[in-house]
């Protein structure tokens, strides 16, 4: 996993989801099943990658991503969404439905 790959993700793929995640950070581990399990459900076309920030320090400096856990939704190669720390995920799954919904269906 390099930032070439994730760029290229971005803007080849028709939505993704970065989430980036730290090794200690036990609320990251219990959300990235949730949230990639909600992805999968509700989704299927947005294209998901785990991003541990104490291995890929670039990758998050270059998205700007000071906190964790945070996820960052792109869809159309555009940031639509990002959260962070306090995630909820039933309100990020309503947020990015209708979207979703137009530019992916």
């Amino acid at each position: 996993m390099n930032l070439e790959t994730v760029e290229n993700l971005i803007h080849h793929e028709p939505g993704v989801l970065l989430y980036f995640w730290g090794e200690h950070c036990n609320v990251c581990h219990a959300l990235q099943p949730k949230l990639f399990e909600a992805f999968d459900q509700n989704f299927p076309k947005i294209e998901k990658i785990a991003i541990d920030v104490g291995e890929h320090a670039d990758i998050a400096a270059h998205f700007g991503v000071f906190s964790i856990p945070t996820a960052i939704v792109f869809l159309g190669g555009k940031e639509f969404a990002r959260v962070s720390r306090n995630v909820s995920i039933p309100a990020l799954v309503e947020r990015i439905e209708r979207p979703y919904s137009i530019l992916l269906s």
